[in-house]
């Protein structure tokens, strides 16, 4: 039998470039989810902030229909180990603010408009994912 684990991926890339694209065309905006989120935090993006909420809503309501509807009980290969799990979403929050942007940001809206800054963030956090995978699962068997 043909693996097809890699068709879920897939339509989950598409499913974001369409996003960043309708973002941008009907906002005129850069789709990246750490400054959506960091202007409902910080205050400054109120005069947005309904279009914020339902983008985040959206960012979590799809993958959970997403899972009750065709995945249920689907292997997410994630840890138990919750210390981990939070630790890794503290890291990931410090790094975007450190970098001014995340993955959507960066890694799918910055490379697509060639923009240098969102490459060499993209490199970096491919990188820094690689040593985590080998520090955190390899040597220290945290994860």
């Amino acid at each position: 039998m043909i693996e097809t684990d890699w068709i879920w991926g897939f339509a989950g890339g598409l499913m974001i470039g369409v996003a960043a694209a309708v973002y941008l065309l009907f906002n005129g905006r850069i789709m990246g989810a750490s400054g959506i989120i960091g202007g409902l935090v910080d205050r400054s993006g109120l005069a947005t902030g309904w279009e914020r909420a339902a983008f985040l809503a959206g960012l979590v309501l799809v993958p959970a229909l997403m899972a009750l509807t065709f995945l249920p009980g689907a292997d997410t290969n994630i840890t138990n180990n919750y210390t981990a799990i939070i630790g890794a979403g503290l890291l990931v929050g410090v790094g975007t603010r450190l970098a001014n942007g995340c993955t959507s940001g960066h890694g799918v809206c910055g490379i697509s408009r060639f923009s240098l800054r969102g490459m060499v963030a993209t490199v970096f956090y491919l990188l820094a994912g690689g040593v985590s995978v080998v520090l955190f699962k390899h040597l220290l068997g945290v994860v």
